[in-house]
């Protein structure tokens, strides 16, 4: 990545996968949320300036609207084997299996 600036992320829900670990090895500044995630702790782990939301649970897809209401320039990714919700598809940049893609490859397609 040629910018100057560091890429941020925040990684919501289990990481049993890696993808915060392969992020931060791409140079990514990953801030991790777990439980049931809310917006004021989407705002306390700095998801207003974050590049990059990385959810690893579907059953908490929910939070993606709450991402994009409080980040319009965020990229939406959800990194999980379970099928996504038809309504947080529209808002969704990215939805990627694990056993379809490691962790490694898919957080340098997020950081290049």
């Amino acid at each position: 990545m040629s910018t100057s600036t560091t890429t941020t992320a925040i990684v919501a829900g289990p990481d049993e996968d890696g993808i915060g670990e392969a992020l931060e090895n791409e140079g990514v500044d990953v801030a991790r949320v777990n439980g049931v995630v809310s917006r004021p702790q989407l705002e306390e782990a700095g998801i207003v300036a974050a590049d990059l939301y990385v959810l690893t649970d579907v059953g908490q897809a929910t939070t993606i609207p709450i991402v994009c209401d409080l980040n319009d320039d965020v990229r939406s990714v959800i990194y999980a084997r379970d099928s996504v919700p038809e309504f947080v598809k529209g808002q969704l940049d990215l939805a990627i299996d694990p056993e379809l893609m490691d962790a490694s490859l898919v957080a340098d397609e997020l950081v290049d």
